[in-house]
């Protein structure tokens, strides 16, 4: 049952349970990151408490923001060791910040009671627009892990949930670098690589290789780390974007900012373009 029985605040010293640890120092590290990176008070920018309940469920093999609150489970035999993963944590707790940061949520629309996977789940994701929500999340959540080790873009693996699928399953949850390869990845990653391969009404963690991979072709070809250039375009680009918002305009707005920020004809600009051509959003 959430909100659960607090075990540590903020502040305090850890505690006997290694989940709960694991869970409030990769939650400090991503507020961190929002802060002196981006200068963002936490996920709603205004100092909000983030509070995370762990042992959510029996074999509950998924970590999730519920739009107030962290949660995880301790896995299952197929996938385990959330509240260790910095990349997941922060992939999720960014869900948090496109919530505050797009009013009405980004690709977000409610669920029946009756087509729910579990009764705390009150919305989902649907479409391009939630595609890019999942798409902001994992770049965030790649930033993040590649801030907190030091990695520029040619050092980063650009790999997210590494260690976390039992053996027999894979490597990682998903790749930036090469969305679909299930020699990187796992068994069944179905992630587009480009648009010559999406369908409407695609799963939104599918369709988010598309704007994954964009991100990571900008970031590499601009160079250094991601989170100096390539993430503040990102960061900026779509804050001003729809509710519904489709790929395209997520190219535009990243295109604009970028313009914006370092000139139309500057190698950042033109490497961000290009991303989206690879991509085949833009032509």
């Amino acid at each position: 049952m959430l909100p659960g029985k607090s075990v540590r605040d903020e502040g305090d010293k850890p505690v006997k349970d290694h989940a709960a640890n694991q869970a409030y120092d990769n939650a400090g590290i991503t507020l961190d990151f929002y802060l002196k990176v981006f200068g963002r008070h936490s996920i709603d920018n205004r100092s909000m408490r983030v509070e995370s309940a762990v042992h959510f469920g029996k074999n509950f093999g998924n970590a999730m923001w519920t739009g107030d609150r962290m949660v995880y489970g301790d896995g299952d035999q197929n996938v385990s060791g959330f509240t260790a993963a910095l990349d997941i944590i922060a992939h999720e707790l960014t869900h948090g910040v496109t919530q505050h940061m797009i009013a009405g949520g980004l690709g977000v629309v409610r669920v029946a009671p009756k087509d729910r996977e579990f009764k705390e789940q009150t919305h989902a994701l649907q479409g391009q627009s939630g595609a890019l929500n999942e798409s902001f999340s994992d770049v965030f959540g790649s930033m993040v892990k590649q801030w907190h080790a030091g990695q520029d873009v040619t050092q980063a693996n650009w790999l997210l949930g590494e260690h976390m699928l039992a053996p027999q399953h894979g490597r990682a949850i998903r790749s930036l670098k090469d969305p679909g390869n299930r020699q990187l990845t796992w068994y069944e990653d179905e992630q587009f690589k480009n648009m010559d391969q999406y369908v409407d009404g695609a799963d939104v963690h599918d369709g988010s290789g598309i704007p994954n991979h964009a991100f990571y072709l900008a970031a590499r070809k601009i160079g250094g780390y991601s989170w100096e250039k390539a993430g503040p375009i990102w960061y900026e680009a779509f804050a001003k974007l729809k509710p519904k918002a489709s790929f395209q305009d997520a190219a535009r707005a990243t295109t604009d900012v970028a313009s914006q920020r370092f000139g139309v004809k500057s190698k950042e600009c033109k490497a961000v373009m290009s991303a989206w051509q690879a991509v085949k959003v833009i032509t």
